[in-house]
């Protein structure tokens, strides 16, 4: 019996979608308070940045879409080679996606949280209130990741499915929503960089999500052929949610091209988004295995490498 098969067994017609969240709701009502509010704000923010872009910011678009859309190219290219690998070495994937971690808290700290510091003590005048702008962003991008993983059904290699209606998905629509949770904070990552067109914020980070999304697209894709899919439908899924690299960068452009603080307060959403996704599913991901050295060495690799490409781009 397939994976897809595997799960039918476990849906239930009885049981509505909407059932199912107002009991998680319930149940889980502060984390719900603390998601909606973010959620609210975000799409306030989302709302008038998009009124901002559309009037006057065609070059920032342009540029958010290009970095995107290179991300999204970048996924495509590390997926291929499952066409013909079944797998790798533990160990090298586990270090592979150390690297990846360690690109991603260097592009956090020095591409997004540097910025964004800068950008804010110079709207307030002041160091601490310019920090606290960074920080409530920041806030905003935990509380944002936290409402995806607790509301959205997808599927954690080591933890298995969770989150509502799960057992309404098929397997691979849980992969699917999974990888989302991880592209979805990069993509926004990589608009909000561009969203005063600027080369020197944008460039540096946008390298650095491209490089590590090599790896991670192949670790995707060989995910899938693990779990039984075929070779072909594993690249074009791993592929696939690359798109919303260039999705996400549109959302952050958006978001963060309005309102003067809103730049500041993007990059922290950004940066806070990102780190969360580090720490809460790409680090445990490389220890679960007795790895912990090879992928602490990676992640040092990639924040070195990180920290030489925006000394050096930015």
């Amino acid at each position: 019996m397939g994976p897809m098969a595997g799960s039918a067994r476990h849906r239930n017609p009885t049981v509505g979608w909407g059932a199912l969240l107002r009991d998680h709701a319930r149940r889980n009502a502060w984390a719900a308070a603390a998601s909606g509010v973010a959620l609210l704000v975000v799409l306030g923010l989302l709302v008038q940045g998009l009124a901002h872009v559309v009037a006057s910011n065609a070059a920032a678009v342009r540029l958010a879409l290009m970095g995107g859309f290179v991300a999204f190219g970048a996924t495509a290219l590390g997926a291929a080679p499952a066409l013909v690998l079944r797998g790798l070495p533990q160990r090298i994937e586990d270090m592979l996606l150390g690297w990846a971690a360690g690109m991603m808290l260097a592009a956090s700290a020095f591409s997004l949280l540097l910025p964004g510091l800068e950008a804010a003590t110079a709207l307030t005048g002041s160091a601490p209130r310019g920090s606290a702008v960074v920080v409530l962003g920041m806030t905003l991008g935990v509380l944002l990741m936290l409402g995806l993983d607790r509301f959205t059904p997808h599927e954690h290699e080591s933890a298995g499915p969770c989150g509502p209606g799960h057992e309404h998905c098929g397997r691979l629509w849980l992969f699917v929503f999974a990888i989302a949770l991880h592209n979805l904070p990069e993509g926004m990552a990589i608009g909000v960089s561009f969203a005063q067109a600027d080369l020197a914020v944008g460039l540096p980070l946008t390298t650095a999500i491209a490089l590590q999304d090599v790896p991670e697209g192949l670790a995707v894709a060989l995910a899938l052929r693990s779990a039984g899919f075929r070779p072909l439908l594993s690249v074009a899924v791993a592929a696939g949610t690359g798109l919303l690299e260039p999705a996400g960068a549109l959302l952050g452009v958006s978001l963060s091209s309005g309102l003067a603080l809103a730049y500041p307060i993007g990059l922290g959403l950004s940066a806070g988004a990102m780190i969360f996704v580090v720490s809460h599913e790409v680090i445990p991901e490389t220890h679960r295995n007795g790895h912990q050295t090879a992928a602490t060495l990676g992640l040092m690799i990639g924040f070195a490498l990180m920290m030489v490409l925006d000394t050096a781009l930015g």
